[in-house]
């Protein structure tokens, strides 16, 4: 959760549009596009939304997010049948591994605690567990991305204050491509939408960089084997 009031945004917007009164753009289309750019912060980073909190476990090996849940970025911990009661850590497995040494782990015994759980990107609100769940309601601790909350003009924004900048971008591209018939706003808006992508892909190489899970070699120390 940021500290920046969103007004403070749209009126440096205003001021790099050159509309300090809200003329051309009235600040409720800005607040409008600063939400807007919420949310596609979002979509690029995913990490930038984030809850970390229990899913209670269906019955069986799928399992799927929470309603506003978009992204699956990690399951750490079992958490018992209450919620609140800590356990074994359970540990990400490729799918091959679990389809070729235990081919029917979708079937195996129920439990209420996990060793494993199985995500496929490609599916970012669905997960697998292993062994299955069983009808206990178990809960695992996950953290995941959703979409961020939007915000009132007098309100702080929902994501951290370190993408002023980039919603300022935001705001600023959507603005001259409202107006991208007059000269020259068409090539205003690829800049603030270029400077907008480039400060989200310069802070992933730094958040790779500066990651704990990288060793001086630049290895992941966390890297998973097999199933153990």
């Amino acid at each position: 959760m940021g500290t920046i009031i969103a007004q403070s945004i749209t009126t440096k917007a205003a001021t790099i549009l050159q509309d300090p009164t809200h003329v051309r753009w009235p600040e409720a289309e800005l607040l409008e596009w600063l939400n807007e750019g919420q949310r596609q912060i979002a979509l690029v980073r995913p990490d930038a939304s984030v809850v970390i909190g229990n899913i209670t476990m269906a019955q069986g090996t799928k399992q799927t997010l929470p309603a506003g849940g978009l992204r699956l970025l990690d399951v750490t911990r079992n958490m018992g049948v209450s919620g609140s009661s800590p356990g074994k850590a359970i540990r990400l497995v490729d799918r091959e591994i679990l389809d070729t040494q235990l081919p029917s782990w979708h079937v195996a015994t129920a439990v209420a605690a996990f060793d494993h759980f199985i995500f496929d990107q490609r599916n970012p609100r669905t997960f697998f567990v292993y062994p299955p769940a069983d009808s206990s309601g178990a809960k695992v601790e996950s953290i995941y991305s959703v979409a961020p909350a939007e915000v009132l003009i007098g309100a702080a924004i929902t994501l951290d204050d370190i993408y002023e900048a980039a919603l300022l971008d935001w705001i600023c591209y959507r603005a001259y491509c409202k107006d991208a018939e007059y000269a020259g706003n068409q090539d205003r808006a690829g800049v603030h939408m270029q400077a907008f992508m480039g400060a989200l892909q310069v802070k992933t190489m730094v958040d790779v960089g500066t990651s704990p899970n990288v060793t001086t070699k630049g290895q992941n120390a966390n890297s998973a084997g097999g199933m153990r």
